[in-house]
């Protein structure tokens, strides 16, 4: 006999719901992706997500919850594809010569995805300075006087834009 990934209550907690508003998510998710495997695998993710968290018993407000874990997975999913596309439209401007093989095109999506993540955890403004100096190269001055912001400031920036690409690397 094998034993349950949780503890039997969980399994009771995780059993009713998934039975009490599966069908409830995917209506939803189908209302807003209009196709119905992407709304069943993102429904599908949201259940192994809530699961993954071990907190069942906290949950009061399934719907609130369950609206809230998927909202996270298709933002995700819509940010990857976003990337995906602006990657494909640079590759493409490269003569054939030097364009990556299908697996240099993989670690490369997979460490822009890794940055753009990191990039989400600074402030907007953290995130604007360091993408105006690192993307569109402007000078730190530039950048303090787009954001109304000090030099100094955009120097904190800065630092912390570049900590979170470090750890987004040692993370690789």
């Amino acid at each position: 006999m094998s034993a349950l990934p949780f503890p039997s209550n969980d399994a009771a907690l995780a059993a009713s719901l998934f039975t009490g508003h599966q069908g409830w998510l995917l209506q939803r998710l189908l209302l807003r992706l209009r196709n119905r495997a992407e709304a069943e695998d993102v429904a599908s993710e949201t259940f192994v997500r809530v699961l993954h968290a071990g907190r069942l018993a906290a949950i009061r407000e399934p719907r609130a919850y369950l609206t809230t874990v998927a909202k996270s997975i298709l933002l995700q999913q819509w940010r990857r594809r976003d990337i995906e596309q602006a990657y494909i439209e640079t590759l493409a401007q490269l003569p054939d010569a030097v364009q990556p093989s299908p697996e240099e095109r993989a670690v490369l999506l997979e460490a822009l995805e890794r940055l753009s993540r990191a990039l989400d955890t600074l402030s907007v403004k953290a995130r604007r300075a360091f993408l105006m100096s690192q993307l569109d190269g402007l000078t730190y001055a530039q950048i303090a006087d787009a954001l109304g912001v000090s030099a100094s400031m955009v120097r904190q920036y800065m630092a912390q834009g570049l900590r979170c690409c470090l750890a987004a690397a040692d993370a690789a």
